[in-house]
């Protein structure tokens, strides 16, 4: 993300709470998924209270850990289309600025 005194005015499109994210067409598929993530983490919870198999737990923590992935690529992939490929179009720092938010991006989540 660039700091406000190089922010420009391409750059605030993707982060101005009047222009639409790139996410928002799809925002109620979005808000699904996380709550049923949440509840995911919820029966993780009353799992470990109730002490059930470690395995069973582990498998659990996997199919959120996966949940979670996969609203993260879901995320990426609708910010490249729109924010990246518009700052792209525009050319100048404004793309140089959304790529190289786009591949921090992307290392964060092979990292995690």
């Amino acid at each position: 993300m660039t700091s406000p005194e190089t922010s420009t005015t391409q750059d605030q499109s993707c982060h101005d709470e009047h222009a639409p994210h790139g996410y928002i067409t799809a925002k109620d598929d979005y808000l699904k998924r996380l709550r049923r993530i949440e509840g995911q983490a919820r029966g993780l919870q009353r799992m470990v209270e109730e002490e059930k198999y470690c395995i069973d737990i582990l498998t659990q923590v996997s199919a959120m850990t996966k949940a979670l992935q996969a609203v993260a690529m879901g995320l990426l992939e609708d910010h490249i289309s729109h924010c990246v490929v518009d700052a792209a179009v525009a050319g100048g720092p404004e793309a140089d600025a959304k790529i190289k938010e786009a591949t921090d991006a992307i290392a964060r989540l092979v990292r995690s």
